[in-house]
């Protein structure tokens, strides 16, 4: 399966100009199977949403999902990526959207950036998401989720087989900290038997400059590929089942991990 990583900067609060802007580029690398955008890539990082995520319609539409849905159909592909979203009851939440021509699927950010302000406006989500995409499991996760291990962990499912085998995590990860994301990042890769498929974004919003740090981890923690920081480019990686696959069979810690149960 051949994954693209958009490291883009976000023009803020303007769904509109970011689709056209994403729309170019997407074009100019037809034949990916799945696109991945940053963390809120429709608006930029808002942690005071009001006014800024994009309003439900009773559907559960909002322009950045419609449009989410017209790409993947066009380009026949999934696009992945978070969107700052109000719900009809009120409620607002952080929602990685996963779309393919024929079904969405979305996963709540679980984890809220407290130390940004996050929860004071945002709804936690509860629920793991697992999609299966050509062939391929992906566990959906957005930015402060990676510091998280516990709620992530891989195991084995009841056909025997691990539970995923990769992660996406889209973020808006800023600049200072950046080395902590890239140790963290290969952590999970290592740990979990997977790969990562990590995406940041770039420029600026009105709190926090963004330097990138895009980058494919593999199953033992090696940078399959990344995007240079500081600047707006993508990168586009074939994931190569097999090799994962023999890695496992080979070397299967997974068989060894903890049960727990999530509360």
């Amino acid at each position: 399966m051949k994954v693209s990583l958009l490291q883009r900067d976000v023009i803020w609060a303007d769904p509109e100009g970011n689709a056209a802007a994403n729309s170019a580029i997407m074009e100019s690398l037809r034949g990916t199977d799945l696109f991945v955008l940053p963390e809120m890539f429709s608006t930029g990082f808002a942690t005071s949403p009001e006014g800024i995520a994009e309003e439900l319609d009773p559907k559960g539409e909002c322009f950045t999902l419609r449009w989410m849905r017209k790409e993947a159909s066009r380009l026949d592909c999934a696009v992945c990526g978070s969107v700052a979203v109000k719900e009809t009851d009120g409620r607002f939440f952080n929602r990685l959207y996963f779309v393919t021509p024929d079904m969405c699927f979305s996963y709540d950010k679980h984890h809220l950036f407290t130390y940004g302000g996050e929860t004071k406006n945002y709804s936690a989500g509860q629920e793991k998401v697992i999609v299966v995409w050509k062939g391929v499991k992906i566990l959906l996760q957005v930015c402060y989720d990676v510091r998280f291990p516990v709620f992530v962990r891989n195991s084995i499912a009841d056909d025997g087989k691990p539970e995923y085998d990769a992660i996406i995590y889209v973020a808006s990860w800023p600049a200072k900290r950046v080395p902590t994301w890239k140790k963290l990042l290969p952590a999970r890769a290592i740990e979990n038997q997977c790969y990562v498929l990590a995406v940041n974004r770039m420029g600026n919003d009105p709190v926090c400059e963004y330097i990138g740090g895009t980058m494919v981890i593999d199953a033992m923690g090696n940078v399959v590929d990344s995007c240079p920081e500081g600047k707006e480019t993508s990168i586009s990686v074939d994931l190569d089942m097999e090799a994962l696959n023999r890695f496992r069979s080979k070397f299967p810690v997974l068989e060894d991990g903890d049960e727990f149960c999530m509360v």
